[in-house]
């Protein structure tokens, strides 16, 4: 085995980023890279005896408490992908829309914030999106660009509304409070939902043609009125147990994850929609994204634990503070190099590499860790609708109409990315927006 420290931390440095990118050229998965890339450097930088460090540290992460809220969020989304739910939450929203120009856009969006305040994730989100709201939209003559960028942009929100996994996960990372995260992240997403509104209401005044007012229709009886109000209900009282009682004190993440899941299910179960194929059908699905993010959080815990025995975060953050006097510029470095990052790679992967470097950066340059949490959880939200690779794009052009190419899907997004871009900036500027409760 070579004598990896020869090369010097800088040397190491570099040697590690050039080994990760090699590997992840070739297809192999982010999680198998970082674990045989930290198993090299382990054995090539210390020997055999780093090895068992390494190991503690893994299990350390994936037998914290609050890392059990991860699996019970993705079920409930899960099950709430395969029940009508969503579908009738949609119908209900027609009765407050009404005859607005833009109605249907703005509708589509406060369904967005609902399922997000229910699930905590986006991929089964914007699907839905995609086969509830795309062709009504479509059908009523909105312009396809606006119609593409509401449903995904919209979609993308449970990166920022709670019980969002990103904020989960950037809270283990981190090591700070997941209940202050959400409080804090609450507003910003309430805000970024508000400027999606805005700026649909405002091109539909400005060009009526792209955003339709939807033809009159018969007068609804109040009995139908009624009957679509139900599917308000249910989704409503999920959201308020789930977040109430962890704005309340009564519990923790964990075990309101746990209420959302009873609350769900429960939810099909009166609806007459509960099976066990739907029950099996989640159980797998959760396993399958569950299991995704262990694995890349056991690869970025082991690679972080032997670059920081290196001395890499000294190095790191020697290099960023380097760059100017100014905290708000090394903050600003940081936002672009998790920018880059999420154009290539998962949330999850950057979370558990970036964070674990960046969170003691960012604690001494004296800036609060969990507005800092706000900020990665927007910035993300920008990597979500960014291309080559933004997941948003391919999640809506697995059930958008054959006619819409991902080229047109990522042109529509274009203006929802500079409206993610002004809410950071806003963030970034006003750090009162995020911690407006204290």
């Amino acid at each position: 085995m070579f004598d990896l420290s020869a090369l010097g931390i800088g040397g190491g440095s570099i040697a590690m980023f050039a080994m990760l990118l090699a590997l992840l050229v070739t297809g192999m998965p982010l999680a198998f890279v970082t674990i045989l890339v930290a198993l090299i450097f382990a054995l090539g930088w210390f020997g055999p005896m780093a090895v068992p460090i390494v190991t503690t540290r893994i299990y350390s992460f994936i037998t914290q408490y609050v890392f059990l809220s991860v699996p019970m969020f993705v079920l409930m989304a899960s099950v709430l992908d395969r029940s009508g739910i969503a579908k009738d939450l949609f119908d209900a929203m027609k009765l407050i829309a009404g005859r607005v120009r833009g109605g249907v856009g703005v509708q589509t969006l406060v369904v967005s914030v609902i399922l997000a305040a229910m699930s905590g994730i986006i991929g089964g989100e914007i699907v839905l999106l995609g086969l509830l709201a795309l062709p009504q939209m479509l059908r009523l003559g909105y312009d396809k660009h606006l119609a593409i960028g509401i449903v995904c942009a919209g979609g993308a929100l449970g990166t920022m509304i709670p019980p969002s996994i990103v904020l989960i996960i950037y809270g283990l990372s981190a090591n700070v409070s997941i209940g202050e995260l959400f409080t804090a992240s609450f507003v910003p997403g309430a805000m970024l939902a508000a400027m999606y509104a805005v700026y649909v209401l405002i091109r539909g005044y400005l060009n009526p043609s792209i955003a339709p007012v939807p033809p009159q229709e018969e007068k609804v009886p109040l009995s139908e009125k009624l009957a679509l109000l139900k599917g308000l209900i249910l989704p409503l009282i999920v959201v308020v147990f789930v977040l109430g009682s962890i704005y309340a004190g009564i519990a923790s993440v964990t075990e309101a994850s746990a209420i959302g899941v009873f609350g769900v299910v429960l939810s099909t179960i009166l609806r007459g929609e509960f099976t066990m194929k739907l029950l099996v059908d989640s159980a797998l699905q959760t396993l399958r994204t569950c299991g995704m993010i262990v694995w890349i959080g056991v690869g970025a815990t082991a690679l972080i634990g032997v670059y920081n025995l290196m001395g890499g975060i000294e190095f790191i953050e020697g290099l960023l503070t380097g760059v100017s006097e100014e905290p708000i510029v090394v903050l600003l470095v940081m936002m672009v190099i998790l920018a880059i990052l999420g154009m290539f790679l998962d949330w999850v992967g950057i979370a558990l590499l970036a964070i674990p470097i960046f969170a003691p950066i960012v604690d001494s340059l004296g800036y609060d860790l969990i507005w800092f949490g706000v900020l990665f959880s927007l910035n993300m939200q920008i990597s979500f609708l960014s291309p080559p690779f933004g997941p948003a794009a391919f999640y809506l052009k697995s059930v958008a109409p054959p006619d819409i190419s991902l080229g047109t899907i990522f042109r529509s997004l274009l203006p929802f990315i500079g409206l993610q871009a002004l809410a950071l900036g806003l963030v970034i500027a006003f750090p009162s927006i995020a911690l407006w409760y204290r």
